[in-house]
């Protein structure tokens, strides 16, 4: 998962607010590079149509609930559970996709337990309110694997996400069941 977000933790202001509005010059070019070398862009459609156009040169797999969205170069409509998504895009050759948001999405793959790393870009800006990272509240473990400025006020922080523990009331259920 890759995403830019404020210091306060929103991705957006709204569900029309553009990431080009008010992400970093470094920021942009650090996802281009990013997401062309996976190849693919896991995004739902409101964070899609906040885009002019598909981002070029990656596939633009687009979530959405339309029944016959129109056809268009460079986007393949998707709808369906998130792991079902994946083993698609693996039979077409992908081994590695970055999930671009939004909130929903993002959480629909965590939830499943279908992301590894979640590289954030924290950009020197408050909103006060907005969208946050997960449409839903989630309790996740992270382990940091690396931090770097990618400009005198931008950080770039990647992330390992932790398998889930469960709790000791979680594992004697489990056990009860066996």
């Amino acid at each position: 998962m890759m995403m830019a977000m404020t210091a306060d933790g929103l991705i957006a202001k709204h569900e029309r607010h553009l990431p080009t509005e008010w992400t970093s010059p470094a920021d942009k070019k650090l996802f281009q590079k990013i997401s062309k070398k996976a190849g693919a862009v896991i995004m739902g459609d409101k964070t899609f149509f906040t885009f002019p156009a598909p981002l070029p040169g990656r596939l633009n797999v687009v979530f959405t609930l339309e029944k016959n969205p129109a056809p268009r170069p460079g986007v393949l409509w998707v709808s369906g559970e998130p792991k079902k998504v994946l083993d698609r895009l693996a039979k077409m050759g992908f081994k590695q996709v970055i999930l671009g948001g939004g909130a929903t999405i993002n959480s629909l793959f965590l939830d499943a337990g279908l992301v590894a790393e979640i590289y954030l870009t924290i950009e020197p800006k408050i909103f006060g309110r907005g969208l946050s990272l997960f449409a839903r509240p989630r309790d996740c473990s992270l382990s940091l694997i690396s931090s770097r400025k990618l400009s005198k006020s931008t950080l770039f922080l990647k992330y390992r996400v932790l398998p889930e523990k469960k709790s000791y009331a979680q594992a004697k259920k489990t056990d009860q069941k066996s």
